[in-house]
């Protein structure tokens, strides 16, 4: 036989002999890929949720979106002009309300409004009795150039108020009040004072997210004034109205739905960080011993046999499984994953021997029959 032939046939001997070696003293367990680390996101800030971005099972960066807060808005109930923002994004409402009286100040189109009574009014049945809604002429007593508009808003007794919604006077002035722009004599139905009207005071609840307007403004009654959240921001520092995953990994689950109620620190969601991947496998009772923290592994994924991965086994658990038929014990191997493994995968794990890894490591650098070319062609 040729000599050349003849090696080729040993070493390929050699070789077969070493594979049933290392699988006589191996161990093969069946086990799936798991979350060995979990990182848990918790809502910054209380709110309603008004849409959830993530899906479970999706994988994210730290600064992806998970959910979306409903925001609280604060509308203008009248016509006029912002006349002071107190606070900023990120304070209390009801810590600003409490400070300055309120978040924001409207002053209406009618800064002036009248306390009058039909005492002086002209002596007839007709003049003696008023209307709530009805339009009424001011003329200043002092000053007759000080002259203005007004509706009634409010009956008690002989005493009524009103609202002047044109006209200019000063706060004190003393008024007759006609139901007539003539003034007549015979139409006059009382007399009073005027006041400054207080500008209306905007309060709100929960954490001010952003303000709509500024000082000066002129507004529409419905005009959107401010917004704000369930809640206390940390450190009354605005951090918005989505909720981040926080850590980059794989969305594991979601605790919320659209149009729920939560509270700022409940989680909301736990991420399952790729690097800390494990694999999760069980070893029976009279195996156990053939295994033990710091063994080296070989990781094949089962749905693709191509596909294997170094692995050093970090646990053997004391304790028997429950709920199992047989007796069984937890095994943990630590691993580097790339982006072929996903969680809950299936994979066999076999153990090796030092030398034995070193002798596969050895031989799976190049094919075989590029090696056996090699030594036939040395000989």
């Amino acid at each position: 036989m040729n000599k050349r032939i003849l090696t080729a046939l040993c070493l390929i001997c050699s070789m077969s002999l070493l594979a049933s070696a290392v699988l006589a003293d191996s161990l093969t367990l069946n086990g799936t890929v798991a979350a060995g680390k979990t990182i848990e996101v918790y809502a910054p800030i209380g709110g309603t949720v008004a849409s959830v971005v993530a899906e479970v099972g999706q994988e994210v960066g730290a600064e992806d979106v998970l959910y979306a807060l409903k925001t609280t808005k604060v509308y203008a109930e009248e016509d006029g002009t912002v006349t002071g923002i107190f606070g900023e994004p990120g304070d209390s409402a009801a810590t600003v309300s409490t400070r300055y009286g309120a978040v924001m100040y409207l002053e209406g189109d009618s800064v002036y409004s009248v306390s009058a009574s039909t005492d002086n009014a002209y002596n007839t049945t007709d003049t003696k009795f008023v209307h709530v809604g009805e339009t009424v002429y001011l003329k200043c007593r002092s000053n007759s150039d000080r002259t203005g508009v007004g509706t009634i808003t409010s009956i008690e007794g002989t005493s009524y108020q009103i609202k002047v919604s044109s006209g200019t006077f000063i706060p004190g002035d003393s008024v007759d009040i006609y139901r007539d722009i003539e003034y007549t004599n015979t139409k006059r139905i009382g007399r009073g004072s005027v006041s400054r009207t207080s500008p209306t005071a905007v309060t709100a609840s929960g954490s001010i997210v952003r303000f709509a307007v500024k000082d000066g403004d002129q507004v529409k009654r419905g005009d959107l004034l401010l917004e704000t959240l369930d809640g206390t921001f940390d450190g009354y520092y605005m951090s918005g109205t989505d909720i981040l995953a926080g850590s980059a990994g794989i969305v594991g689950s979601l605790s919320a739905s659209q149009g729920s109620s939560i509270q700022g620190g409940n989680v909301v969601a736990v991420i399952y960080p790729r690097e800390g991947m494990r694999v999760e496998a069980t070893v029976p009772e009279d195996s156990r011993s053939d295994i033990k923290v710091g063994d080296k592994v070989m990781i094949e994924l089962e749905a693709d046999e191509s596909k294997t991965y170094k692995g050093v086994v970090t646990m053997v658990s004391s304790v028997a499984e429950s709920g199992s038929a047989e007796t069984i014990y937890r095994v943990l191997v630590s691993f580097t994953p790339d982006h072929e493994v996903n969680f809950g995968m299936s994979v066999v794990v076999t153990t090796l021997e030092a030398e034995d890894e070193e002798e596969v490591t050895e031989h799976a650098d190049e094919p075989a029959e590029e090696k056996d070319a090699e030594e036939i062609s040395g000989n």
